[in-house]
């Protein structure tokens, strides 16, 4: 079965040329001018395996669009197009759960690469068990971190960021070691958005005190989960 693309790209030329070059690749594109069109479906027939959103958009920015579908799909894996010097773009889309981002123009065997990148990290062939972590359940299948008073729905980064801090406990974790293989890249925005996920997840545990994720300057994070 060939991998369905959605495709938010109002330049009508830039547009074509990637949906010709992606079905060279043998990737299904649905291509959509207006992004306002997307969002019905997200209540229907939603069958995509990944989004590339361009963010300066007439109708409806990247960013806003990409809420309302992490809203109703949020495991849903999102690459953001941004302008070539845009660097607040590349920082919001981060923060805001994309799983990566390319600048425009890009080199489309470049954006192919990061595609197949995030498809790979994104897919499972093994059902993930529930996991005890202190007063914590997560549950990977479900993108669900369960607390007593509170469920947390994440995105599959930050699950997966729990996850691999989960298989370094007791030990500090380089940065470079966390975005190798997670992000796959390592530059400033990437250093960046590990950032904003470990703060994030910080908040997240925050109702357990025994679980610690805590910041080495010029080295990474040294991290404690309770054991069980």
């Amino acid at each position: 079965m060939k991998t369905k693309i959605l495709l938010a790209e109002d330049d009508p030329d830039f547009g074509m040329i990637l949906k010709q070059y992606l079905e060279l690749d043998e990737f299904e594109v649905t291509w959509f001018q207006n992004p306002e069109e997307i969002i019905p479906l997200l209540k229907s027939d939603f069958q995509f395996h990944i989004g590339i959103l361009d963010i300066m958009m007439p109708n409806m920015d990247g960013f806003s669009l990409a809420k309302i579908i992490l809203n109703e799909k949020p495991e849903f894996p999102l690459l953001f197009l941004t302008a070539k010097n845009q660097k607040i773009d590349r920082l919001m889309g981060l923060k805001m759960g994309a799983d990566d981002y390319i600048a425009k123009p890009c080199d489309p065997e470049e954006l192919i690469l990061r595609i197949k990148n995030i498809l790979k990290r994104t897919s499972s062939s093994h059902p993930e068990i529930p996991l005890k972590i202190g007063n914590y359940t997560l549950d990977p299948e479900r993108l669900l971190l369960s607390h007593p008073q509170e469920n947390i729905r994440l995105t599959i980064r930050e699950k997966d960021l729990v996850l691999y801090l989960l298989k370094h406990n007791h030990q500090t974790i380089k940065r470079d070691h966390i975005l190798d293989n997670l992000w796959e890249t390592n530059d400033y925005f990437t250093g960046r958005s590990l950032d904003v996920f470990i703060s994030r997840l910080r908040k997240y545990f925050a109702k357990d005190p025994q679980i610690k994720i805590q910041s080495i300057r010029g080295i990474g994070f040294e991290i404690e989960f309770p054991d069980q």
